[in-house]
């Protein structure tokens, strides 16, 4: 294999987000979204490395012609996807269940089981689907490598991943935990070890990715060990529209009492939950002003959401046992220094504390906010899903022994 650029496809189930990286050097050649696919407001805006972003409207009918319109973009730049360069397509899949431990080059077998995998994931395994398919009637003799959220938490023992329900049951449907954003807490893991200036295999990291979709994991020497979202992205930390951890019996409290359906249900407590079921607002940039204005909504909404990661804070040092480093990405994690101070307050039994003058400086690269003679670590570690799937795509394609 000869090229060294990787077209990385992240297909939602009404945008598409792509990035073309040069794994020579690292270098983004272009970024992209096409947002809004089916309706007749599409848009989509491309961005190239030298400048000139373009941005137009109209209607994009399907993700079939939101990939032909991404790959015009690219030709327009001189970086078609009949290039001689590109080395292969990665794709951001949600669900591997059990089966994708790592990254793997898709053929019809590996397209039907993830087809097959749609009921635990249905809102995003479909869209991911439909990327792949499309690039490669586009790229038919191209790698296209599918990488999996769920992957890097297949090392969790069993301990970690079962529900304690009827074993026969939950083999017959899947059940277990399989947690998400595996990219994002690899990618932070090794790079918070990095910043440490130790091996990952020697670092044990406790990683928070906060967006509106949040997360929390306990990383082992590199190995996932346990994930706070379970079958579904659902469980664990308070989101920005998500409930996370409850007690299971309020859905059966809601149908019989509330006389809610199992759809109404899901609504709720997927996009009707969480800060937003709240406080009314999912943006912690509002909460945040509106704390200090005073509302006790949003006070409120705050405190909860900071209760939930100081629980899980305490539960993963106690699965690790050591504990070298805290690290906080994704939008909030990195952007919201109020955030970092509250979780980590009053944790300094566990040798946890941030300096606020640190913590108050706004940077866009790695950085320690720690006071200098912490027992712990506390970083501040920006997350580069994009640059993790090409990376885990590159390797795999260079690797010849994969491909036959």
């Amino acid at each position: 294999m000869n090229g060294t650029r990787v077209l990385v496809l992240n297909s939602g189930s009404s945008s598409v987000k792509y990035q073309l990286i040069d794994m020579h050097g690292g270098d983004r050649l272009a970024v992209g979204l096409v947002e809004r696919i089916g309706e007749e407001t599409s848009r989509l805006k491309h961005m190239p490395a030298g400048g000139g972003s373009r941005e137009w409207s109209g209607p994009v009918a399907d993700h079939d012609a939101a990939l032909k319109a991404v790959a015009a973009e690219l030709a327009g730049d001189g970086l078609g996807l009949d290039s001689p360069e590109l080395a292969a397509i990665g794709h951001r899949v949600v669900h591997g269940g059990r089966r994708f431990t790592e990254p793997t080059v898709v053929d019809d077998a590996v397209l039907a089981e993830i087809e097959r995998l749609i009921p635990v994931a249905p809102l995003h395994n479909p869209a991911n689907l439909t990327g792949i398919r499309t690039a490669r009637q586009l790229r038919p003799d191209l790698p296209q490598v599918a990488v999996f959220d769920t992957a890097f938490h297949t090392t969790m023992p069993e301990s970690a991943a079962r529900y304690a329900i009827d074993v026969e049951t939950a083999d017959a449907h899947r059940v277990r935990r399989y947690g998400f954003h595996g990219t994002s807490h690899a990618y932070v893991s090794r790079e918070t070890a990095r910043l440490l200036g130790r091996a990952p295999e020697e670092v044990n990291v406790i990683v928070l990715h906060l967006g509106n979709g949040a997360s929390a994991s306990a990383v082992r020497g590199g190995r996932c060990v346990d994930t706070s979202m379970g079958l579904t992205p659902l469980e664990g930390l308070v989101m920005g529209t998500r409930s996370g951890d409850m007690d299971p019996a309020v859905i059966f409290h809601l149908m019989r009492v509330g006389e809610m359906s199992a759809d109404e249900i899901d609504t709720l407590l997927n996009k009707r939950s969480g800060l937003t079921g709240l406080c009314g607002d999912n943006d912690m940039r509002e909460i945040r002003r509106r704390v200090d204005a005073g509302d006790e909504r949003a006070r409120l909404a705050f405190d909860i959401y900071i209760h939930r990661l100081k629980k899980y804070i305490g539960a993963y040092s106690a699965v690790l046992g050591r504990v070298d480093a805290v690290a906080f990405t994704a939008g909030v994690g990195e952007n919201s220094a109020p955030v970092r101070e509250a979780a980590v307050a009053g944790l300094e039994g566990f040798g946890l504390a941030v300096d606020g003058e640190l913590n108050a400086v706004r940077g866009d690269g790695a950085r320690l906010i720690s006071p200098a003679d912490a027992r712990v670590a506390v970083a501040v570690v920006p997350t580069d899903e994009e640059m993790e799937i090409a990376t885990q795509t590159y390797a795999l394609v260079n690797d010849s022994g994969n491909l036959t």
